[in-house]
């Protein structure tokens, strides 16, 4: 109990009812031993209280010292993190630009079949190194900059995002729908970084396009619920296995499904960090051999 001082009022209320109730209600027929049993009850509720008060105030000094310590260490490992993934950074980002010059020198000289498939994967692996350092940098300067508080219309957005979707590469087949509602109203305007909220619905979608078949279908929408403003990007895709669902959120994690397929593993850790820094939400549903469901909830101021 946050108010400790309740406890000693309590306690003092409790022996008042009861001095009462022996005093008024008591079967004794002497009223000198009535009298004597309820003055008694009240001393002892008066003498036990400034006890009572003593132990709830020192245990909810030491609750405080322990929440302060627990956030004081949360607060170090994130900091201690962020620094952590910026030294990364930088510390591969030279390599990397060799490498892919090195790379690119090569490309263009006469290979056997075997080498040009070696030089190929290197040069998939490269760039996958070249998105994760990217990412990682992203997820970095996300959790110290300041998020934007811009009025922001969010069916134009999701429109846009659609638009960059039309332009993925392996796009060809998979019908990408936009649902937004214009009737009783339309979406309320949110306030937050509108290029972040871009990147996090963009991400979903881009997702979406890669674990799908071309004869798929995606679906783009948004609608209002209480004080929330609900995104959902939905697919028939193959779905998530059941023991996976919980680590898709996690830096570098990669499910079953996505072994083969390029990605860093950090894009649905950017989409949480980024809807958590507008004190939004974000929830997955997914059903194997059915598709997935991925919604943001938003606040709406």
């Amino acid at each position: 109990m946050k108010k400790w001082w309740l406890w000693p009022l309590l306690t003092l209320a409790v022996g008042l009812a009861a001095s009462a109730v022996l005093y008024w209600a008591a079967n004794d027929p002497f009223v000198f031993m009535r009298g004597s049993s309820s003055t008694a009850v009240l001393l002892l509720a008066v003498l036990i209280s400034p006890v009572v008060a003593g132990v709830a105030w020192w245990r909810e000094r030491r609750l405080r010292e322990v929440e302060g310590q627990l956030l004081q260490y949360r607060a170090e490992a994130a900091e201690d993190r962020r620094r952590f993934l910026q030294r990364l950074d930088h510390e591969l980002k030279n390599p990397i630009t060799a490498m892919r010059a090195g790379l690119a020198n090569v490309s263009g000289a006469a290979l056997e079949p075997g080498q040009q498939r070696a030089l190929t994967s290197i040069e998939a692996q490269t760039v996958r190194l070249s998105r994760l350092t990217a990412d990682l940098r992203k997820i970095a300067e996300l959790e110290t900059r300041t998020v934007e508080r811009v009025p922001i219309n969010l069916a134009q957005l999701l429109a846009e995002v659609i638009e960059f979707a039309e332009d993925y590469p392996d796009r060809e087949g998979r019908q990408v729908k936009l649902t937004v509602p214009n009737a009783p109203w339309p979406l309320p305007t949110l306030f937050g970084d509108r290029d972040l909220l871009f990147v996090a619905v963009y991400n979903l979608v881009e997702n979406a396009l890669k674990f799908t078949e071309p004869d798929d279908t995606i679906e783009l929408r948004a609608r209002e619920d209480g004080r929330f403003v609900i995104v959902e990007v939905a697919d028939t895709g193959p779905g998530i296995a059941a023991e996976e669902q919980a680590h898709v959120w996690e830096e570098l994690y990669r499910g079953t499904n996505g072994r083969g397929i390029p990605g860093s593993g950090l894009g649905l850790s950017l989409v949480k960090a980024v809807v958590e820094r507008h004190d939004g939400h974000v929830v997955l549903t997914s059903r194997p051999g059915k598709g997935t469901l991925v919604s943001i909830h938003l606040p709406v101021s």
